[in-house]
């Protein structure tokens, strides 16, 4: 089967090697506020930040520490490439699971959401945005991979 919008079964590879360390150091640095010293660096945007005068200022270069960024970044490439790779045979039933895989991360991802809406305030709330942009990837590679293992166990019983 043809599909133009996947990516070669090679990068699931390197996504894996993303992904890992970038979600381990994103958590450590999520849970223990550990930023180190040389990932300080003067960056340039949008902060939101006023002056002394009480203007604001819309574009500035404060001083940050980039990891979190770096993370973040890490965990969206490297999960677009897991998520989206072809499978080493790649068919319409493997076309069909990545389908509903989607859509069924899709559903728990804003089913998430909504309880965190409705639950979750403050900044307790800030921090469950921050792992709802990566709870739909993380979702759809859980099932998905899931759903590739329980057919191929299926497979290997038949045989």
């Amino acid at each position: 089967m043809k599909t133009k919008y996947l990516l070669p079964y090679k990068f699931k590879r390197i996504g894996w090697f993303l992904f890992v360390p970038a979600v381990v150091f994103g958590l450590i640095s999520l849970f223990y506020d550990w930023e180190p010293a040389f990932l300080d660096v003067q960056v340039w945007g949008y902060t939101g930040l006023e002056d002394i005068m009480g203007k604001l200022n819309i574009i500035q270069t404060p001083m940050n520490n980039i990891l979190n960024e770096i993370c973040g970044v890490l965990i969206i490439v490297a999960g677009l490439m897991i998520a989206f790779s072809k499978e080493k045979e790649e068919d319409e039933l493997i076309t069909t699971i990545r389908l509903e895989s989607l859509v069924w991360a899709t559903y728990w991802n804003y089913a998430i959401l909504l309880l965190a809406f409705v639950l979750v305030y403050d900044m307790a709330f800030f921090t469950v945005m921050v792992f709802n942009m990566f709870t739909i990837l993380v979702l759809f590679i859980v099932k998905f991979n899931w759903a590739l293992y329980k057919l191929k166990k299926s497979l290997r019983y038949e045989e």
